[in-house]
């Protein structure tokens, strides 16, 4: 065993709080955003649209730029990586926060905060697979960051509720620039277990290919209610390029060149079916979470704080499951869990449509909201640990990239398929429609969980010793 490799222990556990810390922040940001729709929108003369495409925008940037920021992970290194990616997240953190218009809170929140977090998530999950050797420590460590990204998407509505009703929007905004600062300070103590390759190439061609298909497809969505022709002109040229972006990896690999994305990462079964778990984990956490705060404030009239409580439910629902993560590792395989996860989330969903229907009270949300958070906290972990765990330290920064941007692409499609059934007009109706839509997504996420190995921890972590 190298010293290097005999460190890692107590570097992992140093670098915990700062990884897990970022990881709740950039998942803060999208949900919080939810909570000051109206706010934002009278303060800048703006429409639901307006702060719609803000947070879609937002995401989409990250899922573009994700796989490009993973690959620059192994060339500047991983800890270069999580700190500049924080800067910039914090620049444009007090950006938005000092905007007089629409046009500033989209560079700010959806290019800067955007291209930060695709910048330092990667590390997070190189890191974090780097750092705790063994599978079970791993899968705490996992436990830890993705419970804390899963409480930063379900608490950010009560937590920007209520600093949104007690200082303002802004002060939202200055709340996320002030926790960049103290993940910096405990950043700059991180260790990074593999040197930086500065000669290592860098694949151009294909991050712009990449980055262009993927924001065609989410703008073609957005799209649809304006002008369904020209959402579908969108989303062709989206699938082409995507398809030319393939075409381009494959064509490197056969001249000998390094490409964005290894062909290798896509011949893994238990790895691609864990990908799309993951698409559709946070496709329904960002789908539910824009269609409720959509609805609370526009139909029922609730301001921040008030939808921010409405949430909490599904804060509890899904602290309570991240908290038992580790037991239930240790007893029931991922597939089991991701199952569980998908069926709850699916009652959950019907639960909410028809309570919500039923009955104006605000406790008609909460059984709903409480069983989507406890179905997020069983399946985010467990899907995560077995795609990070199929591939060697030398394909780290790749998969890490692929994952986080096929999740925010997840999340940007929920935000914009919901938003789209949502203001064509906003009403009961609509609502229920957009909630039956992402039922019928995690009906697929339950049935692509099915097809998932019962062995797949014991075989990613056994490839990846193998792979290293």
């Amino acid at each position: 065993m190298t010293e290097a490799t005999s460190d890692r222990p107590s570097a992992g556990r140093r670098a915990l709080a700062p990884l897990a810390l970022a990881q709740f922040i950039c998942c803060f940001t999208g949900s919080s955003l939810n909570v000051m729709i109206n706010d934002i929108g009278r303060d800048l003369g703006t429409t639901v649209h307006g702060v719609q495409v803000t947070i879609t925008v937002f995401l989409v940037v990250m899922a573009a730029f994700m796989i490009p920021g993973g690959k620059l992970t192994d060339r500047y290194g991983r800890k270069r990586c999580f700190l500049v990616g924080l800067t910039i997240y914090g620049v444009g953190a007090l950006m938005s926060a000092g905007t007089p218009g629409l046009g500033g809170l989209l560079f700010g929140t959806s290019l800067l905060q955007g291209v930060g977090t695709a910048l330092l998530i990667p590390p997070v999950y190189v890191l974090t697979t780097l750092l705790f050797a063994d599978f079970a420590s791993r899968a705490r460590a996992f436990g830890v960051v993705m419970a804390m990204g899963g409480l930063g998407a379900a608490a950010g509505p009560l937590i920007g509720g209520v600093i949104t009703s007690g200082l303002g929007w802004r002060a939202v905004f200055v709340f996320q620039a002030l926790v960049v600062v103290l993940i910096i300070g405990l950043g700059r103590t991180l260790v990074d277990p593999l040197p930086p390759d500065p000669d290592r190439p860098f694949d151009t061609g294909g991050a712009v290919l990449s980055a262009a298909g993927l924001l065609l497809v989410v703008v073609g969505i957005l799209a649809v209610d304006n002008d369904g022709r020209l959402a579908a002109v969108l989303l062709v040229l989206g699938v082409l390029v995507l398809a030319w972006f393939v075409r381009s990896l494959r064509a490197r690999e056969a001249a000998g060149r390094e490409p964005l994305l290894s062909t290798a990462v896509f011949r893994d079964r238990t790895a691609n079916l864990g990908l799309v778990t993951q698409f559709l984990q946070w496709l329904l956490l960002l789908g539910t979470s824009f269609t409720v705060a959509a609805y609370l404030q526009v139909v029922r009239g609730y301001d921040a704080v008030g939808t921010g409580v409405v949430f909490s439910a599904a804060t509890v629902g899904l602290l309570v499951s991240s908290l038992a993560a580790e037991r239930l590792a240790a007893r029931h395989p991922p597939r089991t869990l991701v199952l569980a996860g998908f069926a709850l989330a699916v009652v959950g969903i019907v639960i909410l449509i028809a309570l919500v229907n039923a009955f104006p009270g605000a406790w008609a949300f909460a059984p709903g909201l409480l069983l989507i958070g406890l179905a997020l906290g069983l399946m985010l972990t467990p899907s995560v640990n077995v795609v990070q765990s199929g591939f060697p330290e030398s394909r780290q920064g790749e998969i890490a990239g692929l994952s986080r941007s096929l999740s925010n692409l997840g999340a940007s499609l929920g935000t914009a398929v919901a938003g789209t059934i949502l203001l064509t007009e906003l009403t009961t109706g609509t609502y229920a429609t957009a909630m039956t839509v992402l039922a019928a997504l995690a009906l697929l996420g339950l049935l692509t969980a099915a097809f998932l190995p019962r062995g797949a921890v014991a075989a990613g972590g056994e490839g990846e010793e193998q792979g290293a």
